[in-house]
């Protein structure tokens, strides 16, 4: 379970990202944060991943407040999280196998992980993650030799060989072609409805997002203004997200605009 509460986030600079954000996800269940480029998605994922500290509210994962916590106990936890980025973060020098077994360096002790030594059963998870996205065949090619989709399926069976705890994924198929992008968000809620994890991703295309995801949140000017099913996506709920001023929702929410 993954609660998210009233969570607001001030930059240094004053910026508001984010005024107020609730929302809870099941376990096992797949929410798209959908909104306009600034309102706040990649924030709030950040958020969620403890890489950005909320200003105010606070974050809990299976119970525990990830918001609250420092060093070592957070970076345990950060273990246990997949991140799925948008421009796949992948050492491109280094093979596949070699990139989801960067998954397994969090669980390792601090000199296996130094040079990069790995047991036998943090390979056998990395062989079982990619046999999971059908990436297995290009185990032992180098990351620069793949196109943008088999890039982007690296990335998940390495989040999968975090045994994570929750998957997010920020913008997976931004830079990919329409059909690519179908490929992939397929790989990505399969393999997330198998773990049985709560799952966030963020995302632009509205079509994928009904097709793959259990429910859909959309952000506007750092708040929640529409939560419900791909069903209830109406296109009075998409003005309130993108196109019309989002006051009324605002007030609902509590917040002043």
């Amino acid at each position: 379970m993954l609660e998210v509460d009233h969570v607001g986030v001030i930059y240094p600079n004053g910026v508001e990202a984010l005024k107020s954000v609730s929302l809870t996800v099941r376990p096992g269940e797949i929410v798209a944060v959908v909104g306009r480029s600034g309102a706040g998605k990649s924030t709030l994922l950040r958020c969620m991943n403890g890489i950005q500290r909320p200003t105010s509210g606070a974050i809990r994962l299976n119970g525990m407040e990830i918001t609250s916590l420092r060093g070592e106990a957070l970076r345990r936890v950060q273990q246990r999280i997949g991140f799925i980025w948008q421009e796949y973060n992948l050492v491109l020098r280094l093979s596949v196998m070699k990139n989801v077994l960067c998954g397994r360096l969090g669980s390792a002790s601090l000199i296996p992980s130094l040079f990069h030594i790995y047991s036998r059963q943090d390979r056998e998870i990395a062989v079982r993650s990619l046999e999971r996205v059908n990436m297995l065949h290009r185990a032992t090619q180098r990351a620069d030799m793949l196109s943008g989709g088999e890039k982007q399926r690296v990335g998940i069976a390495r989040a999968l060989a975090q045994s994570p705890v929750m998957l997010l994924a920020d913008e997976p198929v931004a830079s990919l072609d329409p059909e690519l992008s179908w490929q992939v968000m397929s790989d990505l809620t399969h393999v997330a409805r198998d773990e049985g994890v709560p799952t966030v991703i963020n995302i632009h295309q509205i079509d994928l997002a009904k097709a793959f995801c259990d429910r859909i949140v959309g952000i506007a000017r750092g708040v929640v203004v529409f939560d419900g099913t791909p069903a209830a996506l109406t296109q009075s709920a998409m003005d309130t997200i993108y196109r019309h001023d989002p006051r009324p929702a605002l007030e609902a929410a509590g917040v002043a605009a």
